[in-house]
């Protein structure tokens, strides 16, 4: 079982963090620079899921969310699995 969740876990990362990085990034800066007084469209366009001619604003933010609690289960299931064990007891030399 721990193998497998190591494998999910490792293959979804890569898919998950790069939009999750873009949407953490993005919407640090606009807020930022929205702050200031200054907006900048483009850069809340990107942070929705709109990249160009490939529109994700409807699905973007689910995608996000469901790539997030993925990594959030496997990762918790991974942690609770180490805590589980029982702790090897050194041997006496």
């Amino acid at each position: 079982m721990s193998a497998k969740l190591h494998k999910v876990h490792r293959t979804i990362a890569p898919i998950v963090v790069l939009p999750l990085l873009l949407t953490v990034v993005t919407g640090v800066v606009y807020q930022i620079t929205d702050l200031s007084g200054h907006e900048i469209e483009w850069l809340l366009r990107l942070h929705k899921g709109n990249f160009g001619s490939l529109k994700l604003e409807a699905i973007y933010p689910f995608l996000n969310g469901l790539g997030l609690l993925a990594m959030l289960a496997t990762g918790t299931a991974m942690l609770w699995q180490m805590r589980r064990r029982p702790q090897r007891q050194p041997e006496d030399r």
